[in-house]
């Protein structure tokens, strides 16, 4: 018997303020699927995420979250099922790496006074921690916290509530090579940790793309372009045409690398 979705998108639309951002898009992730979201800026993509996070609704269709349509649920009782990674996490205290993972379970920012973990929650917590590559870096404060860091201890705090879904907000923004690599080495590992677990990602750069990454879809304009399997996505013209340059695009070990596509010579 097939599972049901993590998440339906049926013929959504989206306007803000008189201006169209999504238009007609659909999409359908099932468990242990893992979705590259890929398009230009502006194309609609952390728009898109928002849906799926159940952070805002659409203007018309359909957005089912784990079984649940927007519009007819709480939707911060919705929201902590889904383990939403936003690198521009707005924490302005020094707390240090394992109370920015333990504040997962609260779905808070800071830490709520008073409150204490549970032991098996510290373990999970500390467990999480050392899968991210953090250990020797749990009493670290956040603001010691290299961007790279920061990235890996938000997934970690966002899977402390065991979701089923996991949503990563351009999760490689502003690190350097060594601190990409780092983060998609763990992403990649969490995937074989928790197969159970389904993920987007957004990106506009597809070499961010970790090797497990199952389904894409291809955004232009707040428009489909592609949608499917990465072999039938991820294609140098389907890629060239969502974001209307000639590439050639390769893949090797699991890895995708974008090269500008070079006219033949005469």
């Amino acid at each position: 018997m097939t599972e049901s979705p993590v998440l339906r998108v049926d013929r959504v639309d989206l306007v803000r303020d008189g201006n169209p951002i999504l238009h007609d898009v659909s999409l359908t992730v099932r468990p242990g699927e893992h979705w590259a979201l890929l398009g230009s800026n502006g194309a609609g993509k952390s728009t898109l995420l928002s849906l799926l996070g159940a952070l805002a609704h659409p203007t018309r269709g359909t957005v089912e979250v784990l079984g649940h349509e927007l519009g007819r649920v709480d939707l911060r009782q919705l929201r902590s099922y889904v383990g939403h990674v936003d690198p521009r996490h707005g924490l302005r205290s020094p707390l240090k790496v394992r109370d920015v993972v333990l504040t997962g379970l609260t779905n808070t920012i800071e830490r709520i006074p008073r409150w204490n973990p549970t032991p098996e929650q510290a373990d999970l917590a500390d467990r999480l921690i050392d899968l991210l590559g953090l250990g020797d870096r749990r009493a670290a404060r956040w603001p010691t916290l290299s961007q790279g860091e920061r990235g890996r201890a938000l997934i970690a705090r966002a899977l402390m509530p065991s979701p089923r879904l996991l949503l990563l907000d351009e999760p490689a923004t502003g690190l350097d090579v060594a601190g990409r690599e780092q983060l998609i080495e763990r992403i990649d590992t969490l995937q074989h940790t928790y197969p159970g677990l389904s993920s987007v990602l957004v990106t506009h750069h597809l070499e961010e793309l970790p090797p497990g990454t199952t389904h894409a879809m291809l955004l232009r304009d707040g428009r489909c372009l592609a949608s499917g399997p990465v072999d039938d996505v991820l294609t140098s013209d389907q890629v060239g045409k969502c974001f209307d340059h000639p590439i050639h695009l390769t893949r090797t070990d699991g890895r995708w690398s974008v090269r500008t596509r070079r006219p033949a010579r005469p």
